[in-house]
């Protein structure tokens, strides 16, 4: 029985796990296809390390190659722009935002904490060590830190992720969202909580940035938060 050198192991290819991979595309796609079959819908990109890369997705989307498909709404966030101030002007409930970083970038961190307060779809493209669960709404991510081979395969993702958003509009019926719940429930006995950012506080009180527009919400029972904090919401009141 031959033995393989361990020079020659560590030189072999990383390959990704293509069943996560392709379950983490599919996911995102059906989410991005429902937000883009709204009117005025648009998917923001940005890559602060890659920005080729961003105006790369911006252009599949908004500029299709194929004849018959969709052109999508699509635009790219600047290199060099403040990132989270930028997407706060610029965004509407509705909207996603496909970021291109690893998994140690602040400004892409924040931007995807903040998304369920904006009220827009994240999805976070990356290779190296993965962020931790519940960092984006979608994390389609590859298992190698070989950045040259990582560049290459996210011109492959992004690639599939315009695609299979398109297979998806071919089925009519994919482009209803389930409703998350059929019952009458008043917000307090629901026990709701609901991410929110702060715009202003005046005194007890401050007006926040919710998915459903901007309400007034009673702070009361927190040390006054600042603007542009993140604060959950119950029944009207800042609870944490």
């Amino acid at each position: 029985m031959s033995v393989i050198p361990s020079e020659a192991v560590a030189s072999e290819p990383v390959t990704p796990d293509l069943g996560t991979v392709a379950d983490d595309l599919a996911r995102a796609a059906l989410a991005m296809a429902r937000r883009f079959n709204h009117p005025g819908a648009t998917l923001w990109c940005a890559s602060a390390r890659w920005p080729f890369h961003a105006r790369h997705v911006a252009v599949e989307f908004v500029h299709p190659v194929i004849v018959g498909k969709r052109a999508l709404a699509s635009l790219t966030v600047p290199a060099g722009a403040d990132l989270v101030a930028t997407l706060r002007a610029s965004v509407r409930p509705g909207d996603m935002v496909v970021a291109l970083a690893p998994a140690d970038d602040p400004a892409v961190a924040d931007v995807m904490r903040r998304g369920q307060a904006w009220g827009v779809e994240t999805i976070w493209i990356g290779s190296g060590p993965r962020p931790p669960a519940g960092a984006a709404d979608h994390v389609v991510w590859l298992d190698t830190d070989d950045s040259v081979q990582a560049s290459e395969q996210f011109v492959r993702l992004y690639h599939m992720l315009w695609e299979l958003t398109h297979v998806c509009f071919e089925h009519p019926g994919l482009m209803k969202v389930p409703d998350e719940c059929t019952d009458e429930v008043c917000v307090t006995c629901s026990d709701e909580g609901r991410l929110a950012e702060v715009v202003s506080v005046d005194g007890d009180e401050a007006v926040v940035r919710t998915p459903d527009g901007q309400e007034r919400v009673d702070i009361s029972l927190l040390d006054t938060p600042a603007p542009n904090d993140l604060i959950l919401i119950h029944a009207g009141f800042a609870i944490r």
